[in-house]
């Protein structure tokens, strides 16, 4: 029986929010993907994906998985993974940057902000431009909108690639962009036709008048329906939002959540050509887990 070290930590947690919660087992030795499904498979309902570090020659690497299978790029693990490396670790506490690398997305750039901030930002992958020809009222009906109006036509439906393939959707307003409920399996199974890792909805009027937007992520993709707190899909805005001049590039704060939630808060800036997301974490759980 093998012990492997074990934390669960909260991403994206900001005063009394609830964050996005990830598993992170840290390895010496690369597990299998049967068992690290198997493992996903043990924390579902539990945390959202499971994140396995080996922090070993030659360097950082993450590998994602949720209970359905292996994540292309999970910003949140990264977020809670790294957070909780850093604080721990005084060789890489005292770095300002560290390169790591991601099984699916290759190399990412994490800053070490703890200092500062309490928070570290990660560069977003390499941005892939998709577009869609989804429709308005395609998307309100898998929303359970009845009316194609919710769905704002002042921006466009957009398919955006920054770690997952997502689905960026902007509503009309904050209150259906908070209550809204949609199926899970109707839900999945619009995505699954349609190419999509993720649903982002976004409304550009929020609860905080300090954050430049509100933000909704529907993952069912990977085993649930909604992801309270999420780095790859929020980049994935960040990138929208410069495109359609709605970010001017300055810092600033997206909220997300729904309306049974304190919002969390995901942190965005611009670095040159990319977009970097950020945030606090919460270490709720240290431990070890036995495979």
């Amino acid at each position: 029986m093998r012990m492997l070290k074990y934390r669960k930590i909260d991403a994206f947690t900001s005063g009394i929010s609830t964050g996005n919660p990830a598993a992170c087992i840290f390895v010496d030795s690369p597990l299998d993907d049967r068992e690290m499904l198997d493992i996903a498979r043990q924390h579902r309902g539990f945390v959202s994906e499971v994140v396995f570090c080996r922090n070993n020659q030659p360097g950082i690497c993450l590998t994602y998985f949720s209970s359905e299978g292996e994540v292309n790029f999970c910003g949140h693990g990264t977020i809670a993974c790294m957070y909780s490396l850093i604080r721990e670790t005084p060789e890489l506490s005292s770095l300002d940057e560290i390169t790591i690398q991601t099984r699916r997305k290759g190399a990412v750039t994490v800053y070490n902000e703890l200092a500062t901030q309490d928070a570290i930002y990660v560069a977003a992958p390499k941005p892939q431009f998709i577009g869609t020809r989804i429709s308005r009222s395609e998307v309100a009906a898998v929303l359970g909108f009845d009316d194609a109006d919710v769905i704002s036509d002042s921006y466009p439906l957009d398919m955006i690639d920054a770690g997952l393939r997502t689905l960026i959707v902007p509503i009309s307003d904050l209150a259906p962009e908070v209550s809204m409920v949609p199926d899970q399996q109707r839900l999945k199974m619009f995505c699954t036709e349609n190419g999509i890792d993720i649903i982002l909805t976004f409304c550009t009027k929020s609860q905080n008048p300090e954050h430049i937007a509100h933000s909704r992520v529907f993952a069912p993709k990977f085993g649930y329906l909604e992801d309270p707190a999420t780095g790859s899909g929020n980049s994935a805005l960040g990138f929208y939002m410069l495109k359609n001049d709605i970010w001017p590039g300055a810092d600033c704060a997206i909220e997300q959540g729904g309306k049974d939630r304190e919002f969390n808060v995901v942190r965005l800036r611009r670095r040159e050509n990319t977009v970097l997301f950020g945030g606090s974490a919460t270490i709720r759980i240290k431990g070890v887990y036995f495979i």
